[in-house]
């Protein structure tokens, strides 16, 4: 265990796998993977539902069904109810690729062409498919539908060109289509009888009548690529919606045979899924661009238009910073359609917000330009204020070879009125910006060397910084690295490539001193708190200086490759660092040394640390979303750092996933095979005694519902006892009420005694013998014998039921009658009747214990059952190992529910900030 762990990753929307629509009541939702996981949006706006659990490999292929998810990795199926995994089909032998909802039945095919018919309803009973059709070696599946009305039969395309009918009732083909030359690469089924629309790789689309074997009409795409996905209009209207590798979408008129609009920004990568709703002038689309988007038909020209989305980065975000008090994280990197900014709620992915920047369609229109020449090139670097938030814009952003910098207002999410140009004599691209604490100025650095002032309000110059002792008119002789300015606006501080640190007045633009590090400076970092500059060198060193000593104060060393960035903690105590070598080190400034760090498989390219240091984001190379990660040291309790922190060790340790919870194996699960070897399992985890255990869910505690008082009276039964101890004995009352002798019993029953003579007891209470004898020969309670019967038949449900509905004062006298009073007796102790009992006693508390049900109920019984038998448990060694055996479970229990209130803390902090 580290200083930081991972928590879970956001921005990820879907990817490069077809959706899956459903429709449960009146709501619809649609299934999307992203990677290792999947999740389920409601349709309605696009809201995040459903997060399921992490898969061993990547998802393939995704089919659903009310509450059903199927999902293909690797050579496996994976049978979902809700986000449990319920069972996992293996008879592939290749990686499937084709899910295909078929009734009450999944149809899955292969790389090699082998399929398979699956029964998903009553999984306990359908463990093995019932169905095995294989294809002929020249013909690999690539493609499958079902036509409508046709009865057990499917139509499969292929990736050399050619079309089958297959019967899965009869396993046998019924015809084959002689194709059209290319690979198909979709398919789908009209709402006419016996037609189906064709996609294929050469852009064309064939509308064919596969009763009749004809062609009906064929459309060709203007733009290269393949025909990737299809969707027919159900509402009436006779459309046809065709998505292509381009990332375009094309409506067809079936009735008139032509191109009715056409979206061309629709995606900025091939498009995975096309789905018009039920009825509904409303298109679905998905694209590998991170993205899902909903087009409604409701305009007089009939042309679609954006009705709403869902998006993230279609590529590696380059740059990441916390906002408002770490509620917020503001990611920028090579965009998506409409912006490369974004803002994502930290704890509340579905509230993730793109910036916009005003209408690009419209203007491009008006311009008569393309849409790709008004869209802003990708950001290098920002900088954001929340002081200012109200009032004008209060970020800031620089752009891959852009000689301008534009601002943006966070309040409405848009790009502000403002453009600043730095030396517009001489232009050069803006490589840095800065803003001051203030929030009202903002600074721009150049690859040229000069350095300006812009105020943010009304977008003026104020003045640029200039050195008189360089050869030409500028800040820096050679590109400026980084700015920065103190909290008071009386420092500014920049750097140059070249290896030159300076520092200027702010308000005067007067250079105050300067001094030369002696290697290139590729990242500066300033700390405005402690007056801290870190620097980064391409000798691979961090460098920390005192700027108003002016002196070097610290010096780290340790990256064996290029430093990507670099961040302060907001108390200035750390500084960490990541690299291209796929470390994150954590450098304790005060005591000058490396406390932590860990390995990634991919580099991290930007981190950030909220301002509560309870969470950290980083971004890596290749991967579209920001993962976070969880500090240790703000949940753990623990004083000492040292304790979990690995020092200079490098600790290796995975990526944050989508999902919180991890796919796990169960070792002790039940396979079933059959005469062709077929594996399915079915998950029953059983403990280590044996037991079955009930339904419950993972790494997490089942609390027992019982009013707060029964459990909390165990605890503090003594004290209740010693308070209700009478001050003095009770006395007689005058008029007695009529009553009718009972006996006492301890499950608290009303049972009469039956009438007997008073002579008959008085010769029973003077016959001490015969008491003896009664005593000795009394046969075990209702307690021990509930205990005994649930043990032989391993299930203690029953039991918990009966201790449950006890009062606290009855289960006290339950256990104490287990004790062990006579020692004198002649019998040994290991043959005792209770001794026995207790045994049984450890091993129900084993099993709820490690079932982690009933928790706080089993906790206080426990308590209560060692401070009675504690003494016993320490003298006989049969009882002892048991006694061991619930300690170690206990322990690993406990550490489970510590890291889950761990991240519930995490998340609760940041919510209680947010506005919901």
């Amino acid at each position: 265990m580290g200083i930081f762990e991972p928590f879970r990753a956001i921005g990820y929307i879907t990817s490069s796998v077809p959706f899956s629509v459903q429709r449960l009541g009146t709501e619809t939702f649609v299934t999307v993977s992203v990677g290792k996981a999947f999740q389920i949006y409601n349709c309605a706006k696009l809201n995040l539902v459903l997060v399921g659990p992490q898969l061993p490999k990547k998802i393939r292929a995704l089919a659903s069904y009310r509450e059903y998810t199927f999902a293909a990795y690797g050579n496996d199926i994976a049978v979902f109810k809700r986000a449990h995994q319920v069972a996992t089909w293996s008879r592939h032998s290749a990686k499937v690729n084709l899910l295909l909802l078929f009734g009450e039945h999944i149809l899955s095919g292969d790389v090699h062409g082998n399929m398979f018919i699956w029964a998903f309803k009553g999984i306990d009973q359908n463990l093995a498919p019932f169905g095995h059709m294989v294809m002929d070696k020249k013909f690999t599946p690539s493609c499958v539908m079902h036509p409508d009305t046709y009865l057990n039969k499917v139509l499969l395309g292929s990736e050399e060109g050619s079309l089958q009918l297959w019967n899965i009732s009869t396993k046998k083909k019924l015809f084959e289509f002689r194709g059209w030359n290319s690979s198909i690469c979709s398919c789908v089924s009209s709402p006419a009888l016996d037609v189906v629309a064709v996609g294929c790789a050469d852009g064309k689309i064939h509308v064919h009548n596969i009763r009749y074997d004809e062609e009906l009409v064929t459309f060709t795409h203007s733009t290269r690529g393949s025909v990737t996905a299809l969707s027919f209009s159900t509402d009436g209207q006779p459309l046809l919606a065709s998505g292509g590798s381009s990332g375009v979408i094309s409506i067809w008129n079936l009735e008139k045979k032509r191109l009715q609009s056409v979206i061309r920004e629709a995606h900025d990568s091939s498009i995975t899924s096309l789905h018009f709703f039920a009825n509904e002038p409303v298109l679905m689309s998905s694209s590998v661009d991170n993205s899902i988007k909903m087009w409604i038909f409701d305009t007089s020209d009939g042309d679609p238009r954006l009705l709403r989305f869902r998006s993230g980065h279609s590529a590696p975000p380059l740059c990441i910073k916390f906002y408002a008090n770490g509620r917020h994280i503001l990611s920028a990197g090579p965009g998506s359609c409409l912006s490369p900014f974004f803002c994502y709620p930290v704890g509340l992915d579905q509230q993730s917000r793109e910036l916009s920047q005003r209408h690009i369609s419209k203007r491009a229109k008006k311009l008569k330009v393309k849409e790709e020449e008004i869209k802003l090139k990708p950001v290098i670097a920002f900088d954001c204020a929340e002081i200012r938030e109200r009032d004008w814009c209060n970020v800031v952003t620089c752009h891959m070879d852009t000689t301008q910098a534009y601002v943006w207002r966070l309040q409405n999410f848009v790009l502000g009125e403002h453009i600043l140009t730095p030396s517009p004599e001489n232009p050069t691209p803006v490589k840095t910006c800065a803003i001051s604490a203030c929030g009202n100025f903002a600074l721009l650095g150049t690859t040229g060397g000069w350095i300006e002032r812009f105020n943010l309000q009304s977008g003026f110059s104020r003045g640029a910084y200039l050195d008189m002792s360089e050869q030409k008119s500028c800040a820096h002789d050679g590109e400026v690295v980084g700015v920065a300015c103190d909290s008071t606006n009386t420092l500014m501080i920049s750097a140059g490539y070249h290896g030159d640190i300076k520092v200027w007045n702010f308000k005067e633009r007067e250079l105050k001193s300067r001094w030369e590090i002696g290697y290139s400076v590729v990242k500066i970092v300033y700390h405005r708190l402690n007056g801290l500059l870190a620097t980064v060198t391409d000798d691979l060193v961090i460098r920390l200086f005192d700027i108003v000593a002016l002196r070097m104060v610290r010096k780290f060393e340790g990256h064996t490759d290029r430093v990507t960035d670099l961040c302060f903690s907001e108390d200035g105590k750390w500084l960490l660092s990541s690299s291209m070598d796929g470390s994150l080190r954590i450098w304790d400034v005060i005591l000058a040394r490396q406390i932590d760090a860990i390995h990634v498989d991919v580099a991290i390219t930007a981190l950030s640390m909220s301002p509560n240091m309870d969470i950290l984001a980083t971004t890596h190379v290749d991967q579209n979303g920001v993962y976070l990660w969880v500090n240790q040291a703000m949940f753990s309790g623990a004083s000492n750092i040292d304790s979990y922190a690995s020092g200079k060790e490098v600790v290796s340790v995975k990526l944050p996933s989508v999902s919180s919870k991890e796919h796990s194996q169960v070792d002790d699960s039940e396979k079933v095979k059959d005469s062709e070897k077929v594996v399915v399992s079915i998950s029953q985890p059983k403990d280590a005694l044996g037991f079955t255990r009930d339904k419950q869910i993972p790494d997490l505690v089942t609390l027992s519902l019982l009013p707060k008082s029964q459990w909390q009276s165990l605890i503090n039964l003594d004290i209740i006892k010693a308070r209700n101890k009478p001050i003095e004995p009770p006395k007689k009352p005058e008029k007695a009420p009529f009553f009718l002798p009972s006996i006492p019993s301890l499950s608290g029953e009303i049972l009469f005694k039956p009438s007997k003579p008073a002579e008959d007891e008085m010769d029973a209470k003077d016959d001490g013998e015969t008491d003896t004898k009664i005593k000795l020969d009394t046969p075990p309670t209702h307690f021990v014998n509930l205990l005994q019967s649930s043990a032989e038949t391993k299930n203690f449900s029953a039991f918990t039921d009966y201790l449950k509905g006890l009062s606290p004062s009855t289960l006290d006298m339950e256990l104490r009658m287990l004790q062990i009073i006579d020692d004198d007796d002649q019998q040994e102790p290991e043959n005792r009747l209770e001794l026995f009992s207790l045994e049984l006693l450890l091993d129900y508390f084993i099993h709820e214990t490690s079932h982690r049900s009933n928790f706080e109920f089993l906790q206080a019984v426990i308590r209560l059952f060692l401070k009675i038998h504690g003494e016993t448990i320490r003298c006989q060694s049969r009882l002892q190992d048991k006694a061991r055996k619930l300690l170690d479970i206990q322990c690993v229990v406990w550490q489970r529910v510590e890291k889950l209130f761990q991240s519930a803390r995490c998340v609760v902090a940041f919510l209680s900030n947010s506005q919901l």
